[in-house]
This record gives structure tokens, sequence and C-alpha cells, in this order.
């Protein structure tokens, strides 16, 4: 007879909140679901590994997995990265069968949590400032993979449209353009009175901070702009409604992810060199590492690959010339972009 459980993978981090953020959200998921045995893991950084949440769903005597991704977008991690890890894990055991959901995507629930987060942040700021003297500003996370950061801009126009502000614009925390800093200093130029800040992410960590730091930064040299940050979404309640969909979809067979514009099925301009290419993990040589015993080399070199998914990842290998550490990963395009990562050289 067969017996199903749910796996949560994550992308792990060197924050401990982060984590601990992560591992909440789970525990909240777990007590929603009609399953008895829900377990979680991380790629890196952190543990449990998903190797590690595996084996605890087979000793559970689950034949059946129903894997979702703790991501927003589908990137990297969510279409090479956690697929690989799973790939790997069935061929060893073939005696479950794994079945692999999609990611939170961009879902009328998440816009209704992300909305919330925003309209929380007006509400702190006060109402002396009026709509159309707004500016939303949304920011991803950041990849190498054009359709996750194309996700982030229709976040941004849902958002920016959905309360009427009187603009709106993406920036992002990394790999891609624009980067957080240079981008808030050109829509300083705009004339709006108020600028809010939304980082569109799912838990705190180094990144979130870097993105309040940067929203510092620009404000002190603006006094005359009002600078107003948002939260990230964290557990929602929506999110965690969310998850429990994505889930539901795999037992429904409903899980189709888009696959129009991924880089690695179509010819998407600028990156038609990465079609085809191979399904594998980088994550090898961190997996389950954390800050106490890791090689926490942490010269601001940002690992930003194909992340795109929401999670404040920190495992930063960008040298800040938009040239990193690329394990595997097809260099960046447009690394060199004059408001991307050669903004982060000097620091």
């Amino acid at each position: 007879m067969s017996k199903t459980g749910v796996m949560i993978c994550g992308h792990g981090s060197r924050s401990q909140a982060a984590v601990d953020q992560f591992a909440a959200v789970s525990a909240k998921l777990a007590e929603q679901l009609p399953y008895d045995n829900v377990e979680y893991g991380y790629l890196e950084f952190a543990t449990p590994i998903i190797g590690t949440g595996l084996d605890k769903l087979r000793a559970a005597g689950v034949t059946e997995v129903l894997a979702v991704p703790g991501m927003l977008f589908a990137a990297g991690h969510a279409k090479n990265d956690i697929p690989s890890v799973l790939n790997t894990y069935q061929a060893q055991h073939p005696e479950i069968t794994i079945r692999y959901g999609r990611e939170l995507a961009i879902d009328t629930k998440m816009m209704r949590a992300a909305g919330d987060r925003i309209q929380e942040a007006l509400e702190e700021a006060g109402d002396d400032v009026a709509i159309h003297d707004t500016l939303l500003v949304v920011v991803g996370r950041g990849a190498s993979d054009p359709d996750a950061n194309s996700n982030a801009t229709k976040v941004m126009r849902m958002l920016w449209e959905g309360f009427g502000f009187g603009w709106g614009e993406t920036a992002y925390s990394g790999v891609t353009f624009p980067l957080v800093e240079p981008g808030l200093e050109h829509m300083t130029k705009l004339g709006y009175k108020r600028i809010v800040v939304f980082p569109y992410f799912l838990f705190t960590g180094i990144l979130i901070d870097r993105i309040y730091d940067a929203v510092d930064v620009v404000a002190a040299r603006h006094p005359d702009i009002e600078f107003v940050k948002a939260s990230y979404l964290n557990d929602h309640p929506l999110v965690l409604e969310t998850f429990a969909e994505r889930i539901q979809e795999i037992v429904d067979g409903e899980n189709n992810m888009n696959c129009q514009l991924c880089k690695y099925r179509a010819q998407v301009l600028g990156f038609e060199a990465e079609v085809g290419l191979a399904q594998e993990s980088h994550h090898h040589h961190v997996e389950g590492i954390s800050d106490g015993n890791s090689h926490d080399h942490d010269h601001d070199h940002d690992h930003h690959h194909d992340h795109g998914d929401g999670h404040s990842h920190d495992h930063s290998h960008d040298h800040g010339d938009g040239h990193s550490h690329d394990h595997h990963h097809h260099p960046y395009p447009h690394a060199d972009h004059p408001m991307g990562p050669v903004t982060l050289k000097d620091k």
C-alpha cells in the first residue's frame, strides 16, 4: 500500500533568520496539509539538506513523495538544481517515487499577499503623500534567466496598476540590471515625492539587508524624497495557501511549468547558446555547509546565478564585475551593464 509524504525544497542561507523563517513556514504548512509526513531541506548553506528530508520520509514508510520548490519563480534552482538532486535520489532509491511540482509563480493569491505588505507600509508611512505622487519599486532576486527576471516586472506592473501608483519600476538584488542602488538613483530623477521599495522575496537574509541599506544610501542623497521600505512576504497566510495549491496540483496532474520562454528550452534573444544545457546541480560543494563551518569567503562575491526564486540567497561569488565562480553556469551576457554588478566593483 502506497504512503504519500511531502518534501519542501528550499535554497538555504547563511542567515540564520532566513533558515528559521523557512522552517517556520514549512511547519505551518505541515499543519494545513492532509499528510502525516512533511519534511523540508535545503540545497546549500543550511541543514537539513534535501537528501536528509527524503531519508526521513523513506524511513517513515513513504513511497510517494510530492516535492515542491520553496521558491517564487522558476530560474536555475527550480529548473535544474532541485530536479537534479531529486532525480539522483530517485535513482538511488527506486522503491520510492518522487513527483515534482512547480514554483509559487505569479498567482492571484501571491499578488494579494504582496499587496498586503505594500498596504501595511503605506499605512505606517501615513497619507500625507498622494498615491499619484508615489513611485513603486519592486525588487526581485535577479537571475541570469530573463524569463525569471520578467516575472518580477510583471509582478510590479500588476501591483502598480492595482494600487494606482503614479509610476512603477523594477530593480534586482543581483546578477542582472538595474541593481537597487543605481536603479533607485536613476528613479529619483522622475520627480516623485515618495518611493516605496518592496522586496518581492519570501524570507529575510543578507540580501534583504543589502536592499534596505541601498535604500538608506540613496535616501541620504535625496532628503527631499520620502523612501518607504515595505516588508517581504514571509509567512503570509496566502503564501501558505499557494504552497498547498502547488502540492495539490501534483496530485491532480496540473503542475505543468510554463516553458515557453525558458532559456534552456527555447532560443531566447541573447541567450541562444544556453538551449539544451545539461540539468545538473552546482550545489554539491556547499551542501549542508552553514556559517559555523563553511568556507564563508564573503568578500562580496555574490554567487549571483540563476536564483530568481525569492530567497535572500547570499552565497555570493560575484566579484563586483559580474564575472563569477560559475560552477557550470553559463556566463551572464550583460555582466558589464552600467547599472548591473559592475556597480559593486569598488565596494
